[in-house]
């Protein structure tokens, strides 16, 4: 990518979309284009078309996406496949028709079978069944993922694809109702500390594993990619580490200084027991994520004791 470039981050406002224009902006990337969901509805059309018509970006990250944990994919899956099909399908189109050099496009890790081989694999994608507590949300990534393959095959546009795994960092969702693991637990484990609470529930056994990357590696990742890359085969992004939710929870414990106990609502489903992914064709591609794991959640801590309110 050029330097001046034209650049669209749709999502800009997200973890993920604020981390890709921060570290554009810090290895020079200055002209880029954004717009929040009050001025562009990503999920209607006419918006979609009429902005890139007006704007005419020459590459683009698409970040942006409907998201959120077991609870909210669970409860919401209409939602998530609705909001997230129109999205990548109008951006998608749109700069097919408006002749975008280069675009990529953001998945998420649950796209693959619910019981794939570890670590998994590109290869891996619809060998079989998804998850079902998010299964809307994949069903849509994939879609995602093959109108990006196809629109290269039949048309020729530079699209590519990349899975990132769990994500964590600033600017996360810190909803109880509807955030991921890490964010809760930073959450849960803050206020346990401040009201001075003796235990802090967490959801399932904990004994499943996770995989989580920082977001500012990911973007540091997208960049790479985005000079570097060029097939249909969607590129895995990780750390190719995972650990058990328990573990994790020791850690964000001992980062916030929380003294009181961790109790197991085993109610509560654990999800996949594991996703890690193969991260050997990124490896291959000369890139390697940066950030170790108890730094970047003493980074996401120190953040949100600055911003909770």
């Amino acid at each position: 990518m050029e330097k001046d470039a034209k650049i669209y981050i749709a999502g800009h406002r997200g973890m993920v979309g604020s981390a890709l224009v921060r570290k554009l902006n810090v290895v020079g990337y200055n002209n880029l284009r954004v717009r929040p969901s009050s001025e562009l509805d990503l999920r209607r059309q006419a918006e979609v078309e009429k902005f890139f018509e007006l704007e005419k970006p020459e590459y683009v990250v698409l970040a942006a996406a409907k998201v959120g944990g077991i609870h909210a994919n669970s409860s919401y899956p209409a939602e998530f496949i609705y909001d997230n099909l129109m999205i990548e399908a109008n951006i998608i189109h749109s700069a097919y028709k408006n002749k975008v050099k280069k675009l990529l496009f953001l998945g998420s890790s649950c796209i693959y079978p619910k019981y794939a081989k570890q670590p998994m694999k590109e290869e891996y994608l619809l060998t079989g069944d998804l998850e079902p507590t998010n299964e809307a949300y994949a069903i849509a990534k994939i879609t995602g993922i093959e109108l990006c393959k196809f629109y290269r095959k039949q048309y020729g546009c530079d699209f590519i694809s990349a899975m990132p795994t769990n994500l964590y960092g600033i600017n996360d969702n810190f909803d109880l109702e509807t955030s991921h693991v890490m964010p809760a637990l930073i959450r849960k484990f803050h206020e346990a500390k401040v009201n001075g609470e003796d235990e802090v529930v967490m959801w399932g056994t904990g004994k499943v594993k996770r995989e989580f990357l920082y977001v500012d590696d990911l973007a540091d990742a997208c960049i790479h990619l985005m000079n570097n890359y060029s097939d249909e085969i969607h590129v895995n992004i990780g750390t190719g580490e995972d650990i058990e939710i328990r573990e994790l929870a020791q850690i964000i414990k001992e980062v916030v200084g929380y003294e009181g106990e961790i109790v197991n609502d085993l109610s509560k489903p654990d999800g996949t027991s594991r996703k890690l992914l193969d991260v050997s064709r990124l490896h291959d591609l000369s890139w390697k994520h940066k950030v170790e794991l108890e730094e970047g959640i003493r980074r996401v801590y120190e953040w949100y004791v600055e911003n909770e309110k």
